[in-house]
């Protein structure tokens, strides 16, 4: 039963060059039709269960105007929801203003995840992305006030960037004293203005001591680093996200967006255009028992707490030793087995994949 849902929203108003996530520049008429569909999706699809956590991304959901997003959260009011329920609405900052920061709150919407990425001007003409500090302190001062609770996204290890950029980011960052931080290191996919323009990325090593300073000083910062990738301030990790970690089914609406759903994983088509004119999919997977370990193990893995032996053993009615032989890796400190959970420690993480892929093939 899927308790979570993710809705994609494809319109932005600028095009990243780091960016392969399916969008568009922003089209009123285009907007209007793809909300229609959505509608259509969702009212086909949704089995009326009750609904822990909704969240929009993108693309660029705030790039829809007051009338397109007061459409979107009426569809939304489709959706039961659960006592504990959480809704997270993706923004950037040239997007949004006071007048949109009401809407949300008057319909529910409980965070906000802005992508900030970098203030130094020489990482944002590389990114093609346009920021204002002032108008950022201005915007997240204003999410306070509405009481919402906040993530920023930061990017790091650019081509144009050294640590003494990567220190003056993370100052900016930590002065606007948000509750969750959410870190990327580039990544040059096929399909960019990056790939196309040749663009290489930095060396492993000096990327590698980005990411340990990162952790250093979100650690000095009171930031739990409890996800490879993601900090946040005690009691507030991202739900949404956790329920991917934690390998639990969820819906997925919109263009290019994916579902887990009875043992399936399918993805809607990455074209704008089928999707108006007919919604189908573009890749489907059943999903057998073996399968849902290994993702068990591969997503769970990503998390600082880890594989919980008992929860492990609750889903699927077998222990972990007799699937996978870990005995080794622990020994050569790769994995750490305590307190009946199994996870990689911090200092570790960065290879975090090499370590995954070892313990999978020690599949019995």
């Amino acid at each position: 039963m899927a308790k979570y849902v993710y809705i994609h929203i494809p319109f932005c108003n600028s095009i990243c060059s780091y960016c392969d996530f399916c969008k568009i520049f922003y089209n009123e008429k285009i907007a209007d039709k793809y909300l229609d569909k959505l509608k259509q999706e969702i009212t086909t699809r949704y089995n009326q269960e009750k609904i822990k956590s909704i969240y929009i991304g993108g693309g660029t959901p705030s790039s829809l105007n007051m009338h397109q997003l007061e459409k979107l959260f009426s569809i939304i009011k489709t959706f039961k929801k659960d006592n504990d329920f959480t809704f997270t609405i993706e923004a950037n900052f040239d997007s949004i203003n006071e007048e949109k920061l009401k809407l949300f709150k008057n319909n529910s919407v409980t965070r906000i995840s802005f992508g900030l990425e970098s203030i130094d001007k020489n990482n944002l003409a590389f990114l093609e992305r346009k920021e204002n500090p002032e108008n950022i302190r201005n915007i997240i001062n204003l999410s306070k006030e509405y009481n919402f609770d906040i993530n920023i996204d930061l990017m790091y290890a650019l081509p144009t960037e050294d640590m003494t950029i990567l220190n003056k980011d993370l100052d900016f960052i930590f002065s606007l004293d948000v509750n969750h931080i959410s870190t990327y290191s580039l990544i040059i996919e096929d399909n960019t203005k990056l790939k196309i323009k040749n663009i290489k990325n930095i060396s492993e090593d000096l990327d590698f001591l980005m990411y340990k300073n990162i952790c250093k000083r979100m650690k000095k910062n009171n930031y739990l680093h409890y996800e490879i990738s993601n900090f946040c301030k005690e009691n507030h990790e991202s739900v949404h996200n956790l329920c991917y970690w934690e390998n639990e089914e969820y819906y997925g609406f919109g263009v290019s967006a994916s579902s887990y759903i009875n043992n399936k994983r399918f993805t809607n088509t990455k074209s704008i255009t089928e999707y108006l004119e007919k919604y189908s999919q573009s890749y489907s997977e059943n999903v057998s028992k073996e399968d849902k370990m290994d993702y068990e193990v591969i997503l769970n893995l990503r998390l600082s707490k880890g594989i919980s032996l008992t929860n492990f053993y609750k889903k699927y009615h077998k222990y972990l030793e007799d699937i996978y032989d870990y005995e080794d890796l622990v020994q050569d400190k790769l994995l750490v087995l305590d307190n009946n959970r199994l996870y990689i420690s911090e200092e570790k993480w960065y290879i975090s994949n090499e370590i995954i892929r070892r313990l999978l093939e020690r599949k019995k």
